[in-house]
């Protein structure tokens, strides 16, 4: 009987970076049990929203991204990592482009609890 085996190969952020220019997009490229990690791009501003059951880790790849929450913000520089509270509002803001990565719980909207025009397809592999 033979099993299936892994690859063991790295995920390279740059090949996956090549692979896609749109804004406000995540996708997916591992999954840890529950958890997935999703590579972004971001520029300009996005929406105010909360994620009610969980929190939201944003790694800063290059760029640097400012969210902000209604008493206050985070600025954060590639290298750096900030780890949004389930339940707080908040809404990212990138000058320049950002490229990033999220890490959070599969089936998560990038939107929070509402559907908007930045709403991303969910569980869109690359």
């Amino acid at each position: 009987m033979s099993l299936l085996r892994p690859t063991h190969q790295p995920i390279n952020f740059a090949q996956k970076y090549s692979l896609f220019t749109e804004q406000w997009q995540p996708k997916v490229v591992a999954q840890m049990n529950d958890y997935q990690f999703k590579l972004a791009r971001l520029e300009g501003d996005f929406v105010w929203h909360t994620h009610v059951d969980t929190d939201e880790t944003f790694i800063v790849i290059e760029g640097c991204l400012r969210i902000d929450f209604r008493d206050g913000f985070v600025e954060l520089n590639a290298g750096e990592l900030y780890v949004v509270p389930k339940g707080v509002e908040h809404k990212p803001y990138a000058k320049d482009e950002v490229k990033l990565m999220l890490i959070e719980p599969v089936g998560v909207i990038n939107t929070g609890d509402e559907t908007h025009e930045r709403t991303a397809q969910n569980d869109v592999w690359i």
